[in-house]
């Protein structure tokens, strides 16, 4: 095989930053921004969704879902997530990444709609048929991320690829922001349309029947991105990498990257073909030389996202306190069931606009200055010392007067994070692997990270009750409490910067030079690193 690179791909390599890169990002991004839209709106309804269906007459508080009811609701759309992640992946790289795009946005545009229309008014039929349709959108969605990450790598050039590829990851944060300021519109037109005492003064009627549009609108307007981004998905041509690299189409790729760049560009089919019959390249995923090669990074790239999503995901276990600790959400009982939308709705967005937009776009702005691996072992480190400042004296951080540095201090815990770890984590994968399988191994990685975060989500949220049968929340079982847990995570992010020294540097190489389809073996070699091979 040639040590030269093909032209057509030397050629998307050393391209000037250009208008079809933004719109590669517009198209990719508005795919994660529908993806944290529909992944996030969900928390900001389940309030209301408890009050509508799980009203207890005579009670004190308002009624809440049943934790197995919460962890469904909740969690069923991660379980969906990950097995898109590991199916579309796989099919990626089966029948290429443009075949496969516009199946994801199907299923998410239908799926947002079906969600919506949970039929029955009854609690049960209502949950299952909810939980039902969340699984598939998390499924259509799961597929959106090795996709759109590997789309976003094979277009890019090698000198801005990190950004690129971060910015794309980045629309997370509108999406989150997007569902925040929709959730607020929504609710402040139902309140003012609709007004009624707090649930104090009139428990009953402190829950209009109209609030049940409320919940259905919201989840709903997530098909409304995903359906503008259809067409445009739709008329992407398929990246010359897969192309030329895996269909082994050298014509068919130089055209279409002829046509992008506005270039003449060679098509060289016997190169490919020389490429094709390189037995050094012939291997198979998980084969023997596939390990020797590329298994480390792997295990790299899985574990480092895994740990990083227990960590991140499992910040619900102190949210309230922030929300209660800067009175942005009052007592339930204080509100009526449209009001606490629009409390929970300003909160999350403001947390969004001032935590978690900031990391994102640091990452993007700096990711192919200093690298991702400077960026991703800074973002655990900080991770650690901010969750081990938080665990160590919880004790002084629960008194009223401390609040605010306790506030502080998660927010450059969620700063970090995504300035740091949560960005490299979906970058890298999309990098190092080989073009066969860029895709399979994306989603592997991302699923790993997705069964992370329902450990962070759920395994900590029942892990961090107190230890006092008497002080658990309804319906949960004794935990170890909230300081141990802090402590757990502590633990969780020094793994994490342990593990990312398996993860091989990427900044300003080529994609063929990283993985050796160019005929030099890169994999012993990662910038000034050195990463040991099985």
């Amino acid at each position: 095989m040639p040590g030269d690179q093909l032209q057509v791909l030397n050629a998307l390599d050393v391209a000037k930053t250009q208008w079809y890169h933004f719109t590669a990002i517009v198209i990719a991004g508005m795919g994660f921004f529908t993806d944290a839209y529909d992944l996030f709106c969900i928390s900001l309804v389940t309030k209301l969704l408890g009050r509508i269906y799980y009203h207890v007459e005579g009670a004190k508080e308002p009624g809440t879902l049943p934790p197995n009811v919460s962890a469904a609701v909740n969690g069923v759309a991660f379980c969906g997530t990950l097995t898109g992640q590991l199916f579309f992946g796989w099919l990626g790289d089966k029948l290429g990444r443009k075949k496969v795009y516009g199946m994801t946005l199907m299923i998410m545009v239908l799926c947002s709609v079906a969600s919506g229309l949970s039929f029955s008014n009854k609690p049960k039929s209502v949950m299952a048929t909810l939980c039902f349709f969340r699984f598939w959108l998390g499924f259509g969605i799961g597929g959106d991320y090795p996709l759109s990450a590997t789309i976003m790598s094979e277009y890019a050039n090698k000198k801005t690829r990190g950004a690129f590829i971060a910015a794309v990851f980045a629309m997370q944060g509108f999406g989150i922001m997007a569902g925040g300021i929709f959730a607020i519109i929504i609710s402040a037109v139902f309140e003012a349309k609709f007004p009624a005492p707090t649930y104090a003064e009139d428990a009953l009627r402190s829950t209009v029947p109209q609030a049940d549009f409320v919940w259905r609108i919201i989840l709903m307007f997530g098909a409304l991105p995903a359906a503008m981004t259809f067409y445009s998905r739709s008329k992407m041509p398929e990246t010359a990498r897969y192309t030329a690299l895996v269909a082994k189409d050298a014509k068919q790729a130089a055209s279409d990257m002829a046509r992008v760049l506005q270039v003449e560009i060679e098509s060289e089919q016997q190169i490919v073909e020389e490429i094709s019959n390189d037995k050094s390249q012939s291997f198979s995923l998980f084969s023997k030389e596939f390990m020797k090669r590329h298994g480390l990074h792997l295990l790299g790239t899985t574990s480092t996202w895994f740990l990083l999503d227990i960590a991140f995901y499992s910040s619900n276990l102190f949210q309230k306190d922030i929300f209660s600790a800067i009175g942005w959400i009052p007592p339930a009982h204080t509100m009526n069931a449209i009001q606490e939308v629009f409390k929970i709705a300003r909160a999350q967005t403001l947390i969004a606009l001032c935590s978690t937009m900031p990391g994102y776009w640091f990452t993007v702005a700096f990711i192919d200055v200093i690298g991702r691996f400077a960026i991703q072992l800074m973002g655990f480190f900080f991770m650690t010392v901010f969750m081990f400042a938080l665990a160590i004296p919880y004790n002084h951080w629960t008194h009223k007067k401390n609040r605010i540095g306790f506030v502080v201090l998660y927010s450059l815990t969620f700063f970090f994070a995504n300035f740091g770890p949560n960005v490299t984590t979906f970058v890298v994968p999309a990098e190092i692997f080989p073009a066969r399988f860029r895709s399979t191994c994306h989603g592997i990685s991302a699923a790993s990270g997705k069964l992370g975060a329902i450990v962070g989500a759920f395994g900590f949220l029942y892990l961090a009750q107190s230890p006092d049968k008497n002080k658990t929340s309804a319906g949960y079982p004794p935990g170890i409490g909230v300081r141990n847990s802090l402590l757990m995570l502590g633990v969780v992010n020094f793994l994490g910067i342990l593990f990312t020294f398996l993860v091989p540097e990427a900044k300003g190489k080529s994609l063929e030079e990283i993985t050796g389809e160019n005929g030099e073996n890169e994999n012993t070699n990662n910038g000034n690193r050195t990463v040991p091979i099985v």
